[in-house]
C-alpha cells in the first residue's frame, strides 16, 4: 500500500515544495499538497505523516503515525481526544521561530520605553511635541519566563543593549546558553517580580503556564515596569493587567496573545491606554527565513522517522513540551 505523506499548509514557493516531494519519493512516499484542512479531507483516511497545524487533520487520519505542526505551541492537539490513532507521534517547530519573534520583543519594548505610540497621536494631529520623558533597555532590569529558543533569541538581542541584569526562568534550573546573568525557578518568581523593570514571557500553553502571572504577582511589578507576551495569552490575568494599565499602576504592555482569539472587537484591551496590541503575528509564517527554518526541521525529522531515529523535535503529548 502506498505510503502517504499530506502537506497542508500553504508551501511559498516550488523550492520548498520540491525538496519534501524529493525527500517522499526517495524514502518511498507519495506526497499530497493541500492549502487547507477542507482540501485536505479526503487523503487523511490513508495519510501516515502530516505536516500541519489544525487539529482536524489529527481527529480524521486513523492510520496516522506523526504529524509535525509548523506551528512551535502545541495546546490545540493536546488532550485524549485529538487523535484518532491514539499511538501517532507529534512534534512541532520550536527554533524557527527565535529571530522573528526575538526581533518583535525588540521593537515593541523600544516602542513602549520610547513612548512611540504617544508619538504617533503627536503627529497624526500634526503637533510638534518633544518633551515625553523615554526610557532605555540601558540599564533595565530585565526578567525572561521562558529561556527556549525565543528566550535565547530574546536575550541576545537585548544583551547589546547593555541591560543592569537579565534573568531567566525555567523548569530545569540550566542555564546553558549562559545569556542569562542567572536562573530562577517559578518558586522564586515572586520574590524577583519587585526588581523587574521589563518582564517578558514566551512560555508555551501548558497546564504548569496557565494562568502563571496571576493579579497577585502582578501587582508585584514596580509601577514603572513594562510587560511584553509573546507565548500564550493563557498565561496572564487578562483583567487584572487591564485593570492595572488603565490606572496607570504599570507603565506598559504590548500583547501579542491573548486568552481567546480573535480578540473580541468588544474587548477593553483594543483602546486600553498603554497597551500596544498585536494581532498574534510576532510568529506568524511571513517572514522567509522562519519558513526555511521550519521545512528544513520537517525535513530533518522525516529523515529521522524513515530512518527509525527518535524525531529531533519530538513533543510529549501529555505534558505539551
Amino acid at each position: 500500500m502506498e505510503r502517504i505523506l499530506a502537506v497542508v499548509l500553504p508551501v511559498p514557493n516550488g523550492a520548498y515544495r520540491e525538496r519534501i516531494l524529493a525527500a517522499a519519493e526517495h524514502h518511498g512516499f507519495r506526497a499530497e499538497f493541500f492549502t487547507n484542512e477542507r482540501e485536505a479531507a479526503p487523503a487523511l483516511p490513508e495519510a501516515e505523516v502530516i505536516l500541519g497545524q489544525s487539529a482536524f487533520l489529527a481527529r480524521n487520519a486513523p492510520k496516522l503515525r506523526w504529524l509535525c505542526t509548523p506551528s512551535a505551541g502545541v495546546d490545540q492537539f493536546l488532550g485524549d481526544d485529538v487523535f484518532a490513532a491514539p499511538d501517532a507521534l507529534l512534534s512541532n517547530s520550536s527554533g524557527a521561530y527565535g529571530v522573528t519573534i526575538a526581533e518583535h520583543i525588540v521593537m515593541v519594548t523600544l516602542e513602549l520605553m520610547r513612548r512611540q505610540m504617544e508619538y504617533n497621536g503627536i503627529v497624526s494631529r500634526r503637533e510638534w511635541r518633544r518633551d515625553l520623558p523615554i526610557r532605555s533597555i540601558h540599564g533595565s532590569r530585565i526578567t525572561l519566563l521562558g529561556t527556549g529558543d525565543i528566550g535565547r533569541e530574546a536575550a541576545l538581542r537585548l544583551r547589546a543593549f547593555s541591560p543592569a541584569c537579565l534573568v531567566g526562568m525555567n523548569r530545569s534550573g540550566r542555564n546553558l546558553s549562559g545569556l542569562f546573568d542567572r536562573i530562577i525557578s517559578e518558586n522564586e518568581l515572586d520574590a524577583a517580580l519587585p526588581d523587574t523593570d521589563l518582564l517578558i514571557l514566551s512560555l508555551p500553553g501548558t497546564s504548569e503556564t496557565r494562568g502563571i502571572l496571576n493579579e497577585k504577582r502582578l501587582g508585584l511589578l514596580p509601577r514603572d515596569a513594562y510587560l511584553v507576551n509573546v507565548g500564550r495569552g493563557s498565561a496572564i490575568d487578562q483583567r487584572a493587567l487591564e485593570t492595572l494599565l488603565r490606572s496607570g499602576r504599570l507603565a506598559g504592555g504590548a500583547l501579542d496573545v491573548f486568552e481567546e482569539e480573535p480578540l473580541p472587537r468588544d474587548s477593553g484591551l483594543w483602546d486600553c491606554p498603554r497597551l500596544l496590541v498585536t494581532p498574534h503575528v510576532a510568529g506568524n509564517m511571513t517572514l522567509a527565513y522562519t519558513v526555511d527554518r521550519i521545512i528544513d526541521q520537517f525535513l530533518e525529522d522525516f529523515e529521522n522517522y524513515c530512518a527509525g531515529r527518535p524525531l529531533a523535535h519530538l513533543v510529549n503529548r501529555k505534558t505539551g513540551y
